[in-house]
């Protein structure tokens, strides 16, 4: 349960008042996680002679906060801690412990969702080269602060934000624990792919975990063909970086965009269904035809 007080004799977590930001609404949700009642103080100064078990965050320039000069450390990767990430660094794991695979899901967590809220905190993102710009999730946050022209008291409005926010976490945690449990289906998967073609017996999430495998069968992997939902079979090209849409191997131009008989006729394959515009992925009514189809773009 999170509650918000005025009175510091009653809180067991501050952080800053005034404008809150995505950073220190999902280090509540963690928190609340991980210490199940939390009772906050929302301040612009942290009092002195609190008590060693008040959690401090996103304020004061203590352990988990990252406004002090030269910033409060970088990852590997060179993205730099905000709040969000200096706590789910410490109390994380407490969380994903009785999960499939601890570890795995920790860091698909803080790939996904740590990691960006730190980087746009931190002011560290670039923005895309484009006329506009997607909302992400910080920006979905922020969007809960009261307006100029509101009389909405600002705790209930961090409240609302923290209700929010705590449905994308465990949306987040649920597809990180399912993605997790796919490794074990894509490793094997991989151990029997032939002729640059992997087969899935059924649709689990496949682009990272060939992009980050350690099998030397990983790499030569091209296309991977598996159930779709819905209906019949996919044929997909394997991309050449995560997170990217370039492909390892594309598929021959004329594809490309066709469906039904067009595309049967140029391919040759009775119950191909469709190729996307982009050439990515396409369909066929049967698993046979859809290895097949993987097997001309191969040697295309």
């Amino acid at each position: 349960m999170i509650t918000t007080t005025q009175n510091i004799t009653m809180a067991n977590a501050i952080t800053h008042a005034g404008t809150f930001h995505s950073d220190e609404v999902l280090s509540t949700v963690i928190l609340e996680k991980v210490f199940s009642n939390l009772t906050i103080i929302r301040t612009l100064e942290v009092p002195e002679n609190i008590g060693e078990d008040v959690i401090v965050y996103d304020i004061g320039f203590g352990k988990y906060d990252h406004h002090q000069k030269g910033g409060n450390g970088k990852r590997e990767n060179g993205v730099p801690y905000a709040s969000v990430g200096l706590i789910w660094k410490e109390f994380g794991h407490k969380i994903v412990t009785d999960t499939c695979n601890p570890t795995l899901v920790w860091e698909i967590i803080e790939q996904d969702l740590i990691q960006g809220v730190d980087a746009i905190d931190n002011g560290s993102l670039p923005k895309a080269d484009y006329p506009i710009q997607a909302m992400t999730f910080s920006k979905a946050i922020s969007e809960f602060n009261p307006t100029w022209d509101s009389q909405e008291d600002a705790d209930e409005a961090f409240l609302k934000a923290v209700t929010f926010a705590k449905i994308v976490f465990d949306n987040t945690l649920k597809n990180a624990i399912a993605k997790a449990k796919a490794q074990e289906i894509v490793e094997t998967a991989i151990e029997k792919s032939e002729g640059h073609i992997m087969v899935l017996d059924q649709h689990v999430p496949w682009q990272d975990f060939i992009l980050l495998s350690q099998n030397k069968k990983a790499a030569d992997i091209l296309f991977v063909v598996y159930p779709s939902n819905r209906g019949g079979y996919n044929w997909q090209c394997v991309p050449d970086a995560i997170g990217s849409f370039g492909q390892r191997k594309s598929v021959p131009d004329e594809w490309k965009g066709l469906s039904g008989t067009k595309l049967q006729e140029i391919t040759g394959i009775q119950t191909a269904s469709f190729c996307h515009p982009n050439g990515f992925i396409g369909g066929a009514d049967n698993l046979c035809d859809a290895i097949a189809i993987a097997k001309i773009a191969v040697k295309s």
